[in-house]
């Protein structure tokens, strides 16, 4: 089958998966596994945003929405030329991929018979839900359950380490100016990890907040996980939030890697979060998943 990803998460699934071969476009933002946007045709296209300060991005997404421009842009012909058969989008964020309406209608536009699966997880559970829709539509539905039968016991192995122990209150910020809460499946993370999340919309879209706000909600640990961002990133950014919680842990993470995209790794991302809520329970996380800023 020929499957085009529309988004970054979607072609890690595929990956996981063991359907790289028939992955033939992705977007430009694909860079998990490396070799995607490689080898594969790029059929997505956006601005280049490195070099931009989160305020900077903040005020250009802003402005894009404000105009009803978008912030990708498909390239029609790539994608008729691939011949796709399923194509793998969503319509949770508009500032994380194309919506599942565009791309029909440039699918309509282009005479293209293609399938288009449109994966909108907001919670944990509905993430390993996407995993399983992916490989029955995809034709492997053997493959998915065994993938998501090797995450539901890695999770459970984090569970039984960390269970009767005092749950710390955690704060997550997704993004620092200006600050936003964790929404959608972050603040699952967290309560997996053996923490408490506070000042986080659970299952819901993550929203633009205060320091003051977040300050009040009494964190004992801050992890910092800028969507867009990986740990560099991520811990240039923390330290911007250190002088907000005086009295609380600061902590950076992979945002890109292990929180904020809903596929496959966001176990690796409970596992992280784990290690650094309960360091003497579970094994430590690897050197470019964290980094304690304070």
């Amino acid at each position: 089958m020929r499957l085009v990803s529309l988004l970054p998460s979607a072609t890690e699934i595929v990956y996981a998966l063991g359907l790289g071969d028939d992955l033939v476009g992705v977007t430009f933002e694909c860079d998990e596994p490396p070799r995607a946007r490689r080898d594969k045709t790029v059929v997505v296209g956006g601005r280049d945003t490195r070099g931009m300060s989160p305020a900077e991005i903040d005020a250009y997404v802003k402005a894009q929405m404000a105009a009803g421009a978008d912030l990708y842009t498909l390239h029609a012909g790539a994608l008729a030329g691939l011949d796709p058969e399923l194509i793998l989008t969503q319509d949770l964020c508009r500032v994380c991929a194309l919506p599942s309406g565009q791309v029909s209608g440039a699918l309509d536009h282009l005479g293209c018979r293609a399938d288009v699966l449109s994966l909108d997880p907001y919670s944990l559970e509905e993430v390993l839900a996407t995993i399983t829709e992916v490989g029955d539509r995809a034709g492997v539905p053997q493959r998915a359950a065994a993938l998501v039968s090797g995450l539901r016991a890695r999770l459970d192995a984090v569970a039984a380490a960390v269970a009767g122990r005092p749950r710390p209150r955690v704060a997550i910020v997704e993004w620092v100016d200006p600050p936003f809460t964790g929404g959608h499946w972050v603040p699952d993370l967290v309560a997996a990890a053996g923490g408490e999340p506070v000042a986080a919309r659970p299952g819901r879209r993550s929203e633009e907040t205060t320091w003051t706000e977040l300050a009040a909600a009494r964190p004992d640990v801050v992890l910092v996980t800028p969507c867009g961002f990986h740990l560099a990133g991520a811990v240039e950014q923390a330290a911007r939030v250190v002088p907000h919680f005086p009295a609380a842990q600061v902590w950076a993470i992979d945002g890109d890697g292990l929180v904020v995209r809903p596929g496959p790794r966001l176990v690796e991302g409970v596992e992280a979060i784990a290690a650094i809520l309960h360091p003497d329970a579970v094994p430590a996380a690897p050197p470019d998943a964290i980094r304690r800023v304070r």
